[in-house]
């Protein structure tokens, strides 16, 4: 998640500093399969991500006393721990588990002897300060570090977790020496489902294409950005690398004033209210034209409130793509110090034990949900409670005959996590996250990030899902399933892919291997979606012999996944369509070498 209505204020340049660049981690992550993101021409995505998957169980349990709002005598004297947190709706689950921001009477927390305490904290770059200042502190001989503004964990989107586990790593290498203590993922208590997204007009939802030449304001490199990123990619549009310059045949990003999300918002309306514009370079096929274009902002990626902000004011904008499409891609991610958790980790098990109880409970009782709101309220001092009861749910609106959504949060139970992590139906969802933001990180280099980290941790050292499978007594349900027997007809995203074949074969080159690697990872993240795969050709040989190939070029591509577990049930067409629909001229090499492809259709 990003950032909201922040009341902080850095007091030094060199936090400043800190921010930009574990921004900026996340910002280089999609530049290599989108190499239109590179300084120079734009260009298109060469990949699709898209995020289908319904982890949402429900597990039959009887209903539980609600906790109270008074802070808990019985865990007083017990060790206290703190997590630092963003303003995150997905986060109700543990909050409500906890009480409030301390631990309350009657409270799950209560119950399983954890004295816990939740601190807000928006900003990324103060995140990562208070564990570290954890780390001083149990590095000096302290059990139990208690200073002020410091955390043994944190959560946040487990897309930024590459970036935030490497960078954090180098810095712990750098002050203890290598490898001497570690963050890890520990466990997931929520995902964001709607509340993150695209805003513009409704011409860019009935027709993606209309998009190029947008400009759009967003905090470049969260998650709101890469949904946007996703949506355009997705679409085959090209993105324009750089935010000073403007690219009419591309989608292009504007950085919105003090990486703030209401800013977002703000500019959009400002923009389309009062006729403000930015002045850019404009810039064709990677060259500067010479002319400065005053653009107007055309739409937003932000989040709730900045959503609402937007169409309370304005007419004419609906969400365009949201994290209830791509939705397996910001799981709300619990990172701790290792060293310490294995120290204690029936307070990591407990803690985690009595986030997925109560989402539970949240999931089957209203009062639940009405207490959740309530004690979020309260530990955000952000709005009243029944603004985060009406979010969390999301909201429908309607204006000027426009439909628009705000808000969309869930949370997890233990049946939730143990299918999100692949140990009940062997398809780990966030593997797949995890592996593919890595990959970008690996490849794009983002402001010097192979320089500056050493490594991407990788992920079998960046997740213990120890503490989750440390979990007793608690109802474990039955995973969910996706239902692939009913035919899909509505098209969610249509990808094109370039690859490799033998000459004049169906046998996939070995260079193409990693293109399907991540062409797996990212259909796991979208499970409720259907396939259609279409081969293409160029127009070499004779055209019956190219309709053959293009057939069997297709299903060589859907034999791999089979081989990687994808059902042929969800595979509800698989076409060859020769040489008939070429994108480029076929009289140039390289024109026929974009001709020979496989589009990937994901239908709903």
């Amino acid at each position: 998640m990003g950032k909201i209505l922040r009341t902080k204020k850095l007091t030094t340049l060199s936090e400043l500093l800190i921010v930009v660049v574990l921004l900026g981690g996340i910002l280089g992550a999609v530049y290599y399969f989108a190499p239109g993101l590179r300084v120079g021409e734009a260009k298109t995505l060469d990949e699709l991500n898209v995020d289908k998957n319904e982890v949402n169980n429900v597990i039959t349990s009887a209903k539980l006393p609600l906790p109270s709002t008074s802070t808990s005598s019985d865990v007083k004297n017990k060790p206290l721990v703190r997590i630092a947190a963003y303003a995150w709706n997905a986060q109700s689950g543990i909050i409500v588990a906890n009480g409030g921001p301390k631990t309350t009477k009657g409270s799950l927390m209560e119950q399983n002897g954890v004295n816990l305490e939740i601190i807000r904290q928006d900003w990324l770059s103060e995140l990562r300060n208070m564990q570290m200042k954890f780390v001083e502190e149990f590095d000096r001989g302290e059990e139990y570090p208690d200073a002020d503004k410091s955390a043994f964990a944190i959560i946040m989107m487990g897309d930024g977790a590459p970036f935030y586990i490497s960078t954090m790593q180098q810095a712990l290498d750098d002050k203890f020496g290598k490898d001497k203590y570690h963050v890890q993922v520990v466990g997931a208590v929520g995902i964001s489902y709607g509340e993150d997204k695209l805003i513009g007009p409704p011409s860019w939802k009935v027709d993606p294409k209309s998009m190029k030449g947008a400009l759009i304001s967003t905090v470049l490199g969260d998650g709101d950005w890469v949904t946007a990123l996703n949506y355009a990619f997705a679409n085959g549009l090209k993105v324009n690398p750089d935010s000073n310059t403007y690219d009419p045949e591309a989608v292009n990003f504007y950085p919105s004033q003090d990486d703030d999300y209401i800013k977002s918002a703000e500019e959009l309306i400002k923009s389309q209210k009062s006729g403000w514009t930015v002045p850019l370079k404009e810039v064709k096929n990677g060259k500067l034209t010479g002319k400065t274009i005053n653009k107007k902002i055309d739409g937003c990626a932000t989040w709730t409130p900045g959503d609402k902000m937007v169409f309370d004011a304005l007419s004419g904008f609906t969400d365009v793509a949201s994290t209830k499409e791509f939705n397996n891609q910001m799981a709300t991610t619990v990172i701790a110090v290792k060293e310490w958790s294995t120290q204690h980790p029936q307070i990591v098990s407990n803690i985690l034990k009595s986030a997925l109880t109560a989402s539970n409970q949240m999931k089957q009782y209203d009062e639940w949900q009405v207490r959740a709101s309530e004690a979020v309220a309260d530990t955000y001092d952000l709005e009243s409670a029944k603004y985060w009861y009406d979010m969390f749910k999301g909201q429908k609106g309607s204006k000027n005959g426009i439909d628009y959504n705000m808000g969309g949060s869930r949370v997890f139970n233990y049946s939730d996590v143990m299918q999100y992590y692949g140990i009940t139906d062997g398809t780990n969802r966030y593997k797949a996250v995890y592996n593919q933001v890595s990959t970008y990180l690996k490849e794009l280099n983002p402001f010097g990030f192979n320089e500056s980290v050493k490594r991407i941790v990788p992920y079998d050292e960046a997740v213990n899902l120890y503490f989750i499978k440390n979990i007793n007594d608690i109802e474990s349900g039955t995973a969910y399933k996706a239902d692939y027997t009913k035919e899909a007809s509505e098209v969610m995203a249509s990808g094109e892919w370039n690859i490799s074949f033998d000459t004049g074969s169906a046998n996939i080159s070995a260079s193409s291997q990693s293109t399907l690697e991540t062409i797996y990872n990212l259909l796991i993240q979208a499970e409720d979606t259907k396939l259609s795969l279409e081969g293409h050709t160029d127009n070499t040989g004779s055209s019956e012999a190219n309709y053959d190939l293009s057939q069997r070029r297709a299903q060589a591509v859907v034999n791999f996944l089979r081989t990687k577990g994808i059902p042929q049930s969800r595979f509800q067409n698989v076409i060859g369509k020769g040489e008939d629909e070429p994108v480029e001229n076929n009289s140039t090499n390289s024109g026929r070498a974009k001709n020979r492809r496989v589009v990937i259709v994901l239908l709903k």
